[in-house]
């Protein structure tokens, strides 16, 4: 049996013994340890950080402030499959989920963007399309709420991508944040505003990157996905329930899911690294966590999901 889907059973055998911590459950109770991207939803940045400078980012967005690490290398691995991506099928859409809530999806939605956003004639955006739980302006320190969102673009004709967009300085970044969260997301994402803003975001941008809602514990990623290239599904190791993943996969058409990261594996792909005092130490600060749980890193950055379906039906 694979190591990633041992660990998924050894998830399960976790939550038997802490049922408290159910991913499934985070929606309507607050885990005890909860994620950053959880727990920072958008909200009125207090100390009023301006948004030229790298102040108040979110310390697990490595990519960002941290492009040196190991963890930063995880995800410019991520970045060189999607720009692989691109020159054999025309990529540009890329939608980052999860199966629920809690797996670190929105943290690698960023430092996905943020490792594209690297090289510096790149036009990158990111989006945030979780109207539920939106995540992104928190954690790239984008201050309050003031000005257009997605919400507000969709539903007001008199709104294009240019007014919506809002340039993240010091990085090589634009982002769209959700906007106002909405009475009834569902239906605001049914609009066919948001396909003419894809539309128009892949015919002004090289990458866009967007931050999708959970596929498994509502329905607005089904929407999303008419308009998306593909996806990237983010597993937490030791966390995310494998009936979630099995799950999840059935949700996207298969030719949609480009791989799953796995975020929360242990091992380091390599020892090189480990002249650089990486070994038998946890990471440092700036590398993504899993609610809580320790230090973890985007292990073998992306895994085909065509290998790992054939695997489950083997392990069946």
């Amino acid at each position: 049996m694979s190591k990633f889907f041992k660990a998924l059973e050894q998830a399960d055998r976790d939550r038997t013994r802490e049922p408290q911590s159910a991913p499934e459950r985070v929606a309507s109770v607050q885990p005890s340890s909860p994620e950053p991207e959880s727990a920072q939803v958008e909200q009125t940045n207090p100390a009023g950080l301006a948004a030229d400078s790298a102040d108040g980012v979110d310390d697990h967005l490595v990519s960002l402030v941290a492009p040196a690490t190991f963890e930063a290398e995880q995800y410019r691995a991520l970045r060189h499959t999607i720009e692989q991506l691109q020159r054999s099928r025309d990529l540009r859409v890329v939608a980052v989920s999860s199966p629920g809530v809690g797996d670190g999806k929105s943290i690698t939605a960023i430092n996905l963007a943020g490792a594209l956003a690297q090289a510096h004639d790149a036009r990158v955006l990111i989006v945030d399309a979780d109207l539920r739980r939106p995540a992104v302006g928190a954690l790239l320190a984008l201050g309050s709420l003031d000005g257009p969102g997605l919400v507000e673009l969709i539903l007001d004709p008199g709104l294009n991508l240019n007014r919506v967009a809002r340039p993240r300085p010091p990085f090589n970044l634009s982002v769209v944040r959700s906007g106002h969260i909405p009475a009834s997301p569902y239906e605001v994402l049914k609009s066919p505003r948001v396909g003419e803003f894809f539309e128009e975001a892949r015919h002004d941008y090289d990458y866009v990157v967007v931050d999708a809602p959970p596929l498994c514990s509502v329905q607005d990623c089904r929407i999303i996905a008419h308009w998306v290239d593909g996806f990237l599904l983010v597993v937490a190791a030791h966390w995310t329930p494998r009936r979630l993943v099995g799950e999840a996969l059935s949700v996207v058409e298969p030719d949609k899911m480009l791989g799953i990261v796995f975020n929360g594996d242990d091992q380091p792909p390599s020892s090189y690294f480990g002249y650089y005092g990486y070994h038998g130490r946890p990471a440092a600060t700036a590398s993504p966590s899993t609610n809580g749980r320790g230090a973890s890193r985007v292990g073998r950055a992306v895994t085909r999901v065509g290998q790992l379906l054939n695997q489950r039906r083997r392990n069946k």
